[in-house]
């Protein structure tokens, strides 16, 4: 079966693998590329989900905060009132007193809220302000790429 006169082979390697091979291989990398995103997406769907329903329940909480703080502060006044009744010997006086009480309170967040207003107003805080917003319009413009550089105070721009 060997000829002698034709000259001795080696043994030859194996040839390239098909490209059936090929395409089925990436066939199967395409499949789990398809599951990895799947799953990364079911996942980010499920924390979205959640993410809704904290957001929900964070109103609700704040519903509930708010409900107790003003009863507590009703309760406060009450107890408050009724100490004044015992002191006075009178409601209308305690009422009263309690009524000049809420009054000066009342004058006192007024007059806080306006001295904040005064200091939102100072040129240095303008400035500021101006620069922040200088700062969103960029941000709004560069497609939400913002630069990490600090910005200047009011010393520096003045």
């Amino acid at each position: 079966m060997h000829d002698e006169n034709e000259p001795s082979r080696g043994t030859a390697p194996d040839p390239a693998p098909s490209s059936s091979g090929l395409l089925r291989e990436i066939g199967q990398l395409g499949n789990a590329l398809k599951q990895l995103f799947g799953a990364q997406m079911h996942l980010l769907a499920a924390e979205l989900g959640l993410a809704r329903s904290a957001v929900s329940w964070m109103l609700l909480a704040a519903l509930a905060a708010t409900v107790a703080g003003v009863g507590t502060g009703l309760t406060l006044l009450g107890l408050i009132g009724l100490l004044l009744a015992k002191w006075f010997g009178s409601w209308i006086w305690a009422l009263l007193v309690l009524f000049v009480l809420q009054l000066l309170f009342l004058f006192g967040a007024i007059m806080l809220f306006r001295r904040c207003m005064h200091w939102m107003s100072l040129p240095g805080t303008r400035g500021e302000w101006s620069a922040m917003m200088r700062e969103g319009r960029q941000v709004v413009a560069n497609d939400g790429s913002a630069e990490s550089a600090p910005r200047p105070s009011a010393e520096e721009r003045s």
